[in-house]
């Protein structure tokens, strides 16, 4: 029993110990922000709290920078990326998982063989793409490249394979056709799935830097990634307003996981076929 006690204290210290490693980063960039100019962000032991909290450094940039503007680029981005990643997604791994035709392994193989290939190999064709359809300076040109993923699909899929054939066929012997099937039936039943997808891309697609950055050119489309790089040569530099930039970043980012985790609760699809 006394040893119990013991691992059990160790294994917390260390969860504990891994926790605060993870965590630091975000604490001080938070403390950061809210430090005056008269703090000295480096010193040496570090100050966990600042001294003086205050709000200039957010009001600085603010309005300095149209962060309004790229606050509601990156969430228009983000919105319509996060739709039609589910919409394509789930209508592939559908008939990936259901259906039954001649290649289907193949296909679903060549699918996730594409999880290997880094996003650099195929920045360039793609840039060479958007400037041929014009995407350019454009949202449809920042959300094109992630309107579908080959790990979004391999998550649906299993997703997918895990309802229960008597739904399928009660919905067959009702008339349902395979498109009313896959939105009336599959769609509802793997919720949790979409809600763990969507949080996957929603997370991706605001924080994506390098792909924007090479497809705008037009400060009226940034967004927030660009927006908070752009400050390191504005002020050259000045960590509080850097650091209060991101956390403007990251609000947005926290109050849609917030919102979306309860619907993260697993679906009992089979409870009403038993008996």
């Amino acid at each position: 029993m006394f040893n119990q006690i013991i691992k059990k204290t160790l294994i917390y210290l260390l969860l504990i110990m891994i926790a605060f490693g993870m965590l630091f980063p975000l604490f001080w960039l938070i403390s950061t922000s809210l430090k005056s100019p008269t703090e000295n962000i480096f010193s040496f032991p570090i100050k966990l709290l600042p001294e003086k909290p205050t709000l200039d450094n957010f009001k600085t940039v603010w309005q300095t920078y149209p962060f309004g503007k790229y606050l509601l680029n990156s969430t228009i981005v983000a919105i319509l990326t996060v739709s039609l990643n589910l919409t394509f997604c789930s209508l592939a791994a559908y008939p990936l998982a259901r259906l039954n035709f001649t290649g289907k392994n193949l296909i679903f193989s060549l699918v996730i063989a594409t999880i290997m290939i880094p996003f650099q190999i195929v920045m360039i064709p793609l840039y060479i793409l958007a400037v041929k359809l014009q995407l350019l300076n454009s949202f449809l040109g920042i959300i094109f490249p992630s309107i579908a993923s080959a790990f979004g699909i391999y998550l649906l899929r299993q997703a997918f394979k895990g309802v229960p054939k008597e739904l399928e066929e009660a919905a067959r012997m009702d008339g349902c056709s395979e498109l009313g099937l896959w939105w009336f039936v599959m769609l509802p039943a793997i919720r949790p799935s979409l809600v763990t997808l969507a949080i996957f891309v929603f997370i991706g697609s605001w924080s994506d830097f390098l792909w924007p950055l090479i497809i705008l050119n037009d400060p009226d489309y940034y967004t927030l990634p660009i927006g908070v790089a752009s400050l390191a040569g504005t002020f050259t530099l000045n960590w509080r307003f850097i650091a209060a930039g991101s956390v403007i970043s990251m609000i947005p980012v926290l109050i849609f996981f917030l919102f979306v985790q309860r619907y993260i609760i697993p679906t009992d699809t089979g409870s009403g076929i038993k008996g």
